[in-house]
């Protein structure tokens, strides 16, 4: 990595006397955290079993309920969650995170304009009727509908035109060359033919679970469903319990009323679990993305020298090992380093706090009363989600601001709350999350970068915009082949990296935790739900 002054400091010399402890604090704070948690899992009681009224049903623990059961308005990860589990795409993704078949056979490419679809025969939606290429054009023609609202919309904007050429074969027609297409064709849910509104209430597809009923704010059931296309699940089923509270899912875990959980619980309790052989423990690297996203159109954030102050300020390096438990490293940016695109020679920031406050008086943000005094340069706000991980690493972040004289408001909101916000531009720094799959192919540095791409037609909630990386992704959307399209990419990360819009911090490590009686447990780059099926109660 082409690191900018990369060293370790540990902010003697250049800090307020009194900020040291306030950062001492911090991991004073996380101690007793783990503390807390230790003993609340040594207390809890083992001799329960994970119940409930299906029998051979898996219990899985998740942190917050989805924001719809439609997983086309998918704009979080527990909706997204449904849409792997009950739905089926016309392409999955294999472990080399390239496109595969799954409702589709095969997907031929004749000439630059054209995709030809050539979809699997007796494929059954839970209703028990046949997939058809009626079924599939349906819920492709809802994103040419100007009317239709959806976070995936964005990806069709190529798309002219989808037709049945008979029951099995779908033809799409691009209005311009557009190499990405087949990997937006992955996220895609294939709903039944008319029925779009049912989704939102009793979403009915292909996938090995079917719908049974949803408590808002309590459980979602899913009953398996034996005429899967890819064979029936190894489990009945699975019960969704929603509990927010991470000790909580902890305890639940202890207690064996919970069977499994996945990237959904934080990492002390991992520790504290896997340290005491309670539960079984399975790790493999992950795409989830943890960083800083900016409002460019802030007065304060719009100048680049204060956003590197903040990227010089954050010690990655401490939020891995301590906050993080190992559970993740560093990260350079929205494309991850196992995807065939990633760029390794961008700038990066390390932790240096002695040059973030340099940069701040260069911008005009001197420090009003001395390293001594109590007053900050400059307040700036910082918008979370609720989850306790995501509060702590807040904390770590607000004090490492504090170090060189950014007082941080940290405030913490439901998730739909956050997501609103962010899609209003009514934030100046956030911290939210982009899951594995969003991240697999680089059309996604359109999707959240391009300055067309503002919500609701994409993901560039930062109103970011720089007329060079607009030109390149034109072109990068245009190109065919993978080498030119790896070229045009390699320098928009390049360029990205030097605007800041983004502050990365980490990339996931995944992790699945599960009662030892469970067999056939194994992870996917993407920590894919679908996963799940192949998990069977001892």
């Amino acid at each position: 990595m082409r690191n900018a002054k990369c060293k370790m400091q540990n902010g003697n010399g250049v800090t307020k006397a009194r900020r040291p402890h306030r950062l001492c604090f911090v991991f004073a704070f996380c101690i007793l955290h783990f503390a807390l948690v230790s003993a609340l899992l040594t207390a809890a009681g083992c001799s329960q079993r994970a119940a409930s009224s299906e029998s051979g049903f898996l219990v899985v623990a998740q942190r917050t309920s989805p924001n719809s059961l439609d997983p086309r308005l998918a704009s979080d990860e527990a909706t997204a969650r449904i849409g792997q589990l009950v739905f089926s795409a016309l392409l999955s993704i294999g472990d080399d995170l390239r496109p595969r078949p799954q409702l589709a056979e095969r997907l031929d490419n004749p000439d630059p304009l054209h995709y030809i679809a050539h979809l699997r025969h007796g494929v059954k939606f839970h209703d028990g009727h046949e997939l058809s290429s009626r079924d599939v054009t349906y819920t492709y023609a809802m994103f040419l509908d100007p009317a239709y609202v959806s976070p995936y919309k964005g990806a069709f904007t190529a798309l002219r035109s989808v037709r049945a050429i008979d029951d099995y074969t779908v033809e799409f027609e691009l209005k311009a060359p557009f190499g990405a297409f087949p990997m937006q064709l992955v996220p895609i849910p294939i709903v039944p033919a008319g029925r779009s509104d049912e989704m939102k209430t009793h979403p009915i597809g292909t996938g090995p679970y079917k719908f049974v009923r949803y408590a808002v704010d309590d459980q979602l059931v899913l009953a398996a469903f034996d005429g899967y296309f890819e064979g029936a699940p190894a489990n009945r089923g699975l019960i969704l319990r929603v509990i927010p509270d991470d000790t909580m899912r902890g305890l639940e875990l202890r207690k064996k009323t919970v069977d499994v959980t996945v990237n959904d619980m934080s990492p002390d309790i991992v520790h504290g679990l896997e340290e005491r052989g309670d539960v079984i423990v399975k790790r493999a690297p992950g795409l989830d993305f943890s960083y800083i996203g900016i409002n460019m159109q802030d007065a304060v954030l719009k100048d680049r020298r204060v956003r590197y102050a903040i990227g010089y300020a954050i010690n990655r390096e401490a939020i891995i090992k301590y906050l993080r438990r190992d559970l993740a490293r560093p990260a350079f940016g929205l494309v991850p380093p196992s995807g065939w695109a990633f760029e390794p020679d961008v700038f990066t920031f390390s932790y240096d706090p002695a040059r973030a406050m340099a940069l701040l008086d260069e911008a005009g943000y001197r420090d009003p009363d001395g390293p001594a005094g109590p007053l900050p340069r400059l307040a700036l706000t910082l918008k979370i989600g609720t989850s306790e991980e995501t509060r702590l690493q807040g904390t770590a972040i607000q004090q490492d601001l504090a170090k060189i004289g950014i007082a941080l408001d940290v405030r913490s909101y439901e998730t739909a709350t956050l997501f609103a916000d962010l899609v209003r531009g009514d934030f100046q720094l956030s911290n939210p999350q982009w899951v594995g799959g969003a991240v697999l192919d680089p059309d996604i540095l359109r999707r959240v970068f391009h300055s067309s791409q503002v919500p609701p037609a994409g993901f560039n909630r930062g109103r970011y915009s720089n007329p060079e990386v607009d030109r390149l992704l034109d072109v990068a959307e245009a190109a065919v082949s993978e080498a030119d399209r790896k070229k045009y990419y390699s320098a928009v990360q390049k360029l990205v990296a030097e605007d800041a819009p983004y502050i990365p911090i980490w990339n996931r490590v995944n992790y699945i935790m599960a009662q030892p009686t469970l067999s056939g447990l194994h992870l996917n780059p993407i920590s894919d739900f679908i996963a799940l099926k192949d998990v069977k109660k001892g």
